[in-house]
């Protein structure tokens, strides 16, 4: 009886994503900041690719998995900030069914993907530091390009696992949800369907698919600390720390924010998630490792030294 008036309701098109619009004075100078916030990101994501692309010394294992990070941080940026910024500007906060999902998915699985990708990079660490003799030989090109798929592919056969079933969810209204994006546990909070097996899905892939990653960055990570630790020389403990702490401070404001987000589900803490984490990546990366500074003057040298100005000198 209940899904036969299930059934007879009509059934949602579209929906409402009300973001920011408890604060209509503010709209503009939101759009204004998030605009400026996107094309930071972008800007600087791209200058990391360019940079390991381009730069001889960059074409190691943990630079190759940054590139990934920095690809994938752009696209995980664009799934979310154009839309919003559009709602912003317009005023139209309505997304159709299809589009809500598509973005879940893009959202997801690119989520999914940079829990495996910052595991591998903790797990090149780990070799470079606890096992450095051995380094050369386990992280060849092969090995590298393995995991890096192993982390795309993994992250996109997560999510389409949970879109599958979330498919099949029936959407009677009410249909606003109080969000700047399409989450899976807004919208699951929308179904008028029986939500038990979907909720239970999406436990089971969360353990299966983001708790190993978690557990072997963690594990990584407490080798990494035990082993610089036995150090003997300040000198040594120092130089050791500096090659993976821009790595493990990007690690802990990734799971430090995805877990208060999810803890508290509060849209607030799902910008610095979202947004703010694809911005900081490339600053920490670009601020705190030496490498990426040498890269920097080298290119900056470069395009001063044009062919006019070398020609007087």
């Amino acid at each position: 009886m209940a899904d036969l008036d299930r059934r007879n309701q009509t059934a949602v098109t579209e929906f409402i994503l009300l973001g920011f619009g408890d604060l209509p004075d503010l709209q503009i100078f939101l759009f204004l900041m998030f605009l400026v916030i996107y094309i930071a990101t972008v800007a600087g994501n791209i200058l990391i690719i360019a940079l390991v692309v381009a730069d001889q010394h960059l074409h190691t294992p943990m630079y190759f998995f940054l590139g990934n990070l920095s690809v994938l941080e752009t696209c995980y940026t664009s799934t979310i900030l154009p839309r919003m910024l559009t709602s912003l500007l317009t005023g139209d906060k309505t997304i159709s069914v299809i589009g809500c999902f598509t973005q879940l998915y893009m959202f997801g699985s690119l989520a999914c993907t940079e829990c495996y990708l910052l595991a591998a990079m903790s797990y090149d660490r780990y070799l470079a530091i606890c096992k450095p003799l051995h380094y050369s030989a386990l992280t060849n090109t092969r090995f590298c390009l393995q995991l890096a798929a192993g982390s795309w592919l993994n992250g996109c056969l997560a999510t389409a696992i949970v879109i599958l079933f979330m498919s099949h969810l029936i959407f009677c209204g009410p249909n606003d949800i109080d969000h700047f994006y399409c989450d899976a546990i807004p919208l699951i909070k929308r179904s008028c369907s029986d939500t038990h097996l979907i909720i239970l899905v999406d436990f089971i892939l969360a353990c299966v698919f983001t708790l190993p990653p978690f557990l072997l960055t963690l594990t990584s990570y407490a080798s990494i600390i035990a082993t610089i630790l036995r150090i003997p020389s300040t000198t040594g403990r120092q130089k050791a720390f500096s090659t993976c702490s821009s790595h493990l401070i990007v690690v802990t404001i990734f799971y430090g924010t995805l877990m208060i987000v999810y803890l508290l589900l509060n849209k607030v803490f799902s910008l610095s998630y979202t947004v703010m984490t694809p911005l900081v990546n490339p600053l920490i990366y670009s601020l705190r490792n030496r490498e990426v500074k040498e890269a920097l003057r080298s290119i900056r040298s470069s395009g001063l030294c044009c062919p006019s100005n070398c020609k007087d000198q």
